[in-house]
């Protein structure tokens, strides 16, 4: 684990603001018949606007400057001009931004128009799963003790979560040690040390936690074709407690 200094830390406080904004600026965007790909533009613009860049754009060859992963889709949708959102569905919209050399990602499940009480329910507890999560985020704590509880609290409400992908660190490196999973045993992971930061993000599945990588290399996507939510803030650990800076 990287331990930041205060110059840094301020450093991504920026980088997660530009980020929070971002996402905050998607969900005036998002209503039905526009195309995940027009808001990838509008994002991509606002980021910039910023003084900032958009951390996925060609980060290992993604061809995007944001995520755009809509009902069945669980991460990494390709935002495309033949994906067009519709009343009902739900889409999960992933915002990365380096402000600096320090970066900033975030995700949350919007829904488009007015959508069913399951989907509701399912962006709910999926976040609803980070913030009982982040209550065992403590300097001395294992990280498997956030873990363990973002799992129990998806499975109480019979969802299941995706093992595959993870949260991780963050800083000058989108994706730094150490992968923070969304399942596991409360003993598992390193003790965890103040003033690092990480993006912590819950995965959560409708229906089985079994997941497909699509043609194009990047979208995964429910193997049954349940609904799949997403929620994830970055934040720092202090002495104090957790700073969440996507938010």
């Amino acid at each position: 684990m990287i331990v930041r200094t205060p110059d840094e830390l301020s450093l991504m406080r920026k980088a997660g603001e530009i980020t929070r904004d971002a996402l905050n600026y998607a969900k005036t965007l998002i209503k039905p018949n526009i195309s995940t790909l027009e808001l990838d533009k509008k994002i991509k613009e606002y980021i910039i606007s910023c003084g900032a860049v958009p951390s996925f754009l060609n980060y290992e060859g993604y061809p995007g400057s944001i995520c755009a992963s809509p009902n069945c889709m669980v991460v990494h949708g390709i935002p495309s001009d033949k994906i067009i959102l519709k009343e009902g569905d739900i889409i999960s919209i992933d915002v990365g931004v380096n402000y600096k050399g320090y970066n900033g990602d975030a995700a949350r499940t919007f829904p488009v128009g007015v959508i069913s009480e399951e989907k509701a329910r399912l962006i709910k507890v999926t976040e609803e799963c980070f913030f009982e999560g982040i209550k065992h985020l403590k300097v001395g704590n294992r990280l498997g003790e956030l873990s363990n509880a973002i799992q129990v609290h998806a499975e109480k409400n019979g969802y299941s979560v995706v093992r595959e992908l993870v949260g991780h660190g963050i800083g000058t490196k989108m994706h730094e040690w150490p992968n923070v999973p969304n399942y596991g045993k409360k003993t598992d992971g390193p003790i965890l040390v103040e003033n690092i930061c990480l993006a912590i993000e819950p995965m959560i599945n409708m229906g089985k936690k079994d997941i497909y990588l699509l043609e194009d290399g990047w979208g995964i996507i429910t193997r049954d074709g349940k609904p799949s939510a997403h929620y994830e803030n970055t934040v720092i650990l202090t002495l104090t407690g957790v700073e969440i800076l996507t938010l």
